[in-house]
């Protein structure tokens, strides 16, 4: 069973999944994208051990139930954007008081995030590594220090790196490992400033899903 830091995820809002990345990624049976560069070359755990961690992982063949189903999509979604249960949660009761379909709201909340945002602009190489940068004070909106990860960010702001970290290692050839980035239609990016602007809110229905949140709505709805 996978295991999370429960214990501090109360008090403390800064708590992480303290399991191996690799091994959310077997859970669940397909790549997760967690650990940045890592996740599209050889070594990565899904290519070597594409099974489920634990000792009957080999010859697992377990079926799903409508519970069972739901769950998965609910702890994939809280994995790939590095969420505990109670952040999650929030967010989820937060789309489903919202108007409008509450998947698409749940959507692009998660979305939205400035730790997720930092990520789709290839400044974070994974979604662990662009909340460290927000957590670290490398991160500007509008021109001012934002240290916050789960800020929600809005049509207009403008994100960039502070000038002081520009020059620093963290960031060489950055223009060059850009091309690699698929940068979504809602965010316009400049690699040569490293200053970016939202443009649009996210939408579900152009956007590329690894889960689909009408699921997990339903998850938390029973």
């Amino acid at each position: 069973m996978v295991r999370e830091c429960r214990v501090h995820a109360e008090s403390n809002p800064m708590a992480r999944t303290i399991t191996p990345k690799c091994k959310l990624c077997r859970r669940e049976g397909e790549k997760l994208f967690l650990k940045g560069e890592r996740c599209f070359g050889p070594k990565c755990e899904m290519v070597k051990r594409n099974f489920k961690p634990g000792a009957h992982g080999p010859t697992s063949r377990t079926k799903l139930t409508g519970y069972g189903i739901q769950l998965r999509e609910k702890q994939k979604a809280k994995r790939i954007y590095g969420l505990m249960e109670r952040q999650f949660s929030n967010l989820v009761e937060k789309s489903t008081q919202k108007k409008g379909d509450s998947g698409a709201n749940l959507f692009i909340a998660l979305e939205s995030r400035l730790d997720n945002v930092i990520y789709r602009m290839g400044i974070g190489k994974s979604r662990a590594e662009a909340r460290q940068k927000v957590n670290h004070g490398h991160i500007e909106i509008n021109g001012k220090k934002l240290d916050i990860p789960s800020y929600a960010v809005r049509v207009g702001d403008v994100i960039s790196v502070k000038e002081k970290f520009m020059k620093s290692k963290a960031y060489e050839n950055f223009a060059e490992k850009m091309s690699k980035v698929e940068m979504p239609d809602w965010i316009s990016f400049d690699p040569k400033t490293m200053k970016g602007k939202i443009i649009s809110m996210p939408d579900i229905a152009k956007e590329k899903q690894s889960f689909d949140p009408k699921i997990i709505i339903e998850f938390y709805s029973r």
